[in-house]
């Protein structure tokens, strides 16, 4: 069965980075789109990327310019590197699959299997 754990979150100040990972188990992540989400406190879920399985990379505005994300087929591992870090970027992220990356990426109505999620905090 298709699990996927989410890792890599913690405190740091503002201006600071992190690099999460999405381990995927129990299928051949070369096949699969695979998406990046968080949720704040109080907040509905938000998507932040989408990286297909031809390596293409979508981001949403807020994120752009600071997020970089890849994977690594051989390792079953897509990773979100985060950098300038901003208190408004504290949440809970987590990542789940989907078959392509759509148009809409950022709606989690197209993935599947979300991982349970790493918490983010920014904060001085």
């Amino acid at each position: 069965q298709a699990q996927l754990v989410a890792s890599g979150g913690g405190s740091v100040q503002p201006g600071g980075s992190l690099r999460l990972s999405c381990k995927i188990n129990g299928f051949n992540l070369a096949r699969y789109a695979i998406g990046w989400f968080r949720q704040a406190p109080g907040k509905e879920r938000e998507g932040v990327s989408c990286i297909s399985s031809d390596d293409d990379a979508s981001y949403v505005d807020s994120v752009k310019g600071r997020f970089t994300v890849s994977r690594d087929n051989a390792a079953n591992t897509v990773y979100l590197q985060m950098n300038a870090l901003i208190p408004e970027d504290t949440a809970l992220y987590s990542c789940a699959t989907s078959l392509i990356c759509a148009t809409a990426f950022y709606d989690s109505a197209y993935y599947a299997h979300f991982a349970q999620g790493t918490q983010v905090t920014v904060s001085s």
